[in-house]
Formats: structure tokens, sequence, C-alpha cells
């Protein structure tokens, strides 16, 4: 086990920036952060510059905080600590010190590793091999983690061509709220037994357990990537999204802003060549940077105090009826909304059109944030927290107020 020393929190050191992790943090807790009202200053953590196994240490603060009948704030970098709602939990659990790849094997395209482990650590090793993560995660800040990434379960602009977060998930190892260790799937693609329960982590926010390790299907880097840019007017985006969908364009990104289409062609040399005669449109010369500002919102579209709204919808459902802003991605799957329609109103109008909705940043996030479930699914998501967490430990109210 790695020595303890003090370490200031990451996020602190961006100024102006307080602790993104005091909302779930109780004031007796200590940490080094000198950022402006942190409220709780010298927390004793790992050493996170090197990789490590804790998960004998992570166990045993589960099963203290079991006994204790405490509950418990899972932690990385902080780095998406303003997703989900607002959420009190008694003491932090921290998993950036249990970092590293575990196993990787590029011929069989999976790759191990612990939850502390940075993304941008685990996609560089990828990328010396030609491969990559396929659901393109956002990072939202630069030490974002791979148990972060997989709890939050996000995806970037690649998503609906090559997979979601949950879709590349092989197999898990976790604590549960006995303090057990149980591991489901494996490292193969086709598991049978246990392969639906690591997916069941894409997206949970750590109210099921303690990720320790993930094992991912990644996928070869493309040869040629290249961004194009259609001029259209909003009434006539998606049908020609729904065109190029029904057609043989190798798509890997799209993005609807302002009266601007942008589309990614993925594929050999020869095949987005061809496809760039298909779709027309002007060359973009900063592709690679415009997916990854719309992937890590650092478009202008993103800056401003407006409540963010996620749609989830069909992709060729009608535009909702809301006021504000809007952004499209997925192939009009995904909508962003800047709005400051009350959350009653937004949930409705996902549920018209078919889908579901999220506030993402900003607004009130003490009450619901996520779309309203029905009576029936609610009662399944309780019974599988049960099973997984019966104390309640675990990031309590952080997806729903009473999960």
């Amino acid at each position: 086990m790695p020595s303890k020393r003090p370490l200031t929190h990451r996020a602190c050191s961006i100024p102006a920036k307080p602790c993104p992790l005091w909302r779930a943090a109780p004031s007796s807790v200590p940490c080094t952060c000198t950022a402006a009202g942190c409220p709780f200053p010298n927390l004793s953590a790992f050493d996170v510059s090197a990789e490590a196994d804790i998960t004998q240490d992570l166990q045993a603060q589960v099963r203290e905080a079991a006994a204790r009948r405490h509950t418990l704030c899972i932690t990385g970098s902080g780095s998406k600590a303003f997703y989900g709602r607002d959420a009190q939990a008694d003491d932090i659990l921290a998993t950036a010190g249990h970092r590293g790849i575990v196993s990787y094997e590029p011929s069989e395209l999976v790759i191990t590793a612990r939850a502390g482990t940075p993304l941008a650590d685990l996609e560089a090793t990828l990328a010396g091999a030609g491969q990559m993560l396929a659901f393109e995660p956002p990072h939202f800040g630069a030490g974002a983690t791979l148990g972060g990434t997989i709890a939050c379960g996000l995806s970037g602009p690649r998503r609906p061509y090559t997979g979601a977060a949950r879709d590349v998930v092989l197999g898990t190892r976790l604590i549960n709220g006995r303090g057990e260790v149980l591991r489901f799937g494996g490292q193969v693609m086709k598991n049978v037994a246990g392969y639906d329960l690591s997916r069941l982590m894409a997206g949970a926010m750590g109210t099921l357990g303690v990720l320790l390790e993930v094992s991912l299907k990644v996928l070869p880097r493309p040869a040629t990537e290249l961004t194009v840019v259609l001029e259209l007017p909003r009434d006539q985006v998606l049908t020609k999204l729904g065109e190029l969908g029904r057609g043989t364009v190798p798509l890997s990104a799209t993005c609807y802003t302002g009266d601007s289409l942008y589309l990614r062609l993925s594929g050999t040399e020869r095949a987005v060549a061809a496809a760039r005669k298909k779709t027309g449109g002007d060359v973009c010369n900063k592709g690679a940077t415009f997916w990854h500002d719309v992937r890590e919102q650092r478009r202008a579209f993103f800056q401003d105090d407006v409540p963010l709204w996620r749609l989830s919808l069909p992709p060729a459902a009608p535009w909702p009826n809301l006021p504000g802003k809007a952004l499209l991605e997925w192939g009009g799957a995904l909508r962003w909304y800047k709005t400051t329609a009350p959350p009653a109103q937004v949930f409705a109008a996902a549920a018209t059109g078919g889908g579901h909705a999220m506030l993402f940043r900003g607004g009130d996030r003490k009450n619901d944030v996520f779309q309203p479930l029905k009576p029936a699914l609610l009662a399944l998501h309780r019974r599988i927290k049960t099973a997984l967490d019966p104390r309640g430990l675990f990031n309590p109210g952080r997806l729903y107020h009473d999960l």
C-alpha cells in the first residue's frame, strides 16, 4: 500500500474555483485545498502520481462505513462533480490512488485498468498502438479518471456510430455495500455470465458499488478523418441527417449549431474521399479542434450561465417546443438546450418526443435532474440498489432523491 501524504485537490488549483467535492464532504474532513472558501483544509490522501492497487484499503473503508452506518461520496478527480443531483454524504471515499493499467492486449482489442487511472494516460497508451476508446468520452477536466467516466456513462460525438460507454464494458471488479469484492463479466467479447451486470455500472453514478477495475473493448483508429460543413436551415437539418443515416457515408460524428451542419467522415483515405464528393460542403480545416471543443463543451454555445439541458430523442423527432437556443449531435438523437424553462416543461417536452431529459449543468440540483422514473422502473432500480448496496452507503441521492 502506498504511503499517505497531504495532497492538494487538482481542481482547486484553478483560480476562483472552489473545491468540487465540498458539497458532498462533511466539514470535519480535512484537505490541503487552498481555494478561497474551501471548508475542509488538510485532507490526507494517497499519492496519486504512481500506479498502485489500494483495493484492501478501499475495502476496509467501506466496511468501516457500513459498521458506523456512514454514507460515502465516491470520488476520483472531481472532474464530474457537477453532474447529477446535489447529494450529501458523511465521508469521502477517494479512488484516485487506485490506478494503473492491469493488462492490455492490442491484438485482442481489450484493455483492463483500475478505476483511478487517468483517462488521458489510457488514451495515450491506446494511441501508441493505433487504437482508441470507441465511445470518445468527454474529460471535463485534466484529471478525469476511468472510474468516473464509466460511472457517469457519458459518451462523446462518436457514440451513435461505434457505441456508448456501456456497450464497450466487458467486465468490472467492484466493492459492494457489504465490503465484498465482486467480479462481473470478463476480458473477452463473448461473455455470458455477468455481462449485463457489468453494464449496469455505466451510468449508475457510483450508487451500486465502488468500481475497482474495468475491462473495455477498444477499436483501431481510423486511417483518415475529414470534417465538412454544410449551411442548412433548421427546418431541413433533420431530413438531411435522416438521408445521410440511411446512406453509405462513413459518418463518425455530426453537429448542428447555428445554421451549420458539421459532418465528420472516418475510414480509409479512398472511402473518405468518395464520401466527401457525396456530402458536398466545405472542408473544415480545424476539424479535430472543433470536435474536441464540442466534446468538452468549450464551444461558445456552452459558455453562459443559462441551465444546460440534455435531451435524448429519436433522431427524427421534431424539435421540442422549448425556449432558448439548441445544439444538435448524434444524427439528431442528442439535443442540447440552453433554456430557463421550468424542469417540468422540459421533462414533458422530452417525453412527448419519445425520449428523456436531464439537467446537465446549472439550475436547481436539489430536486430531480434526471427524467422522473415510472413507478415500475423505479421499483426495479430500488431492487438492484438493495441487492448490491443494502445499507445505502454509496452516493445517496446522486441519481434520485430516494435512491
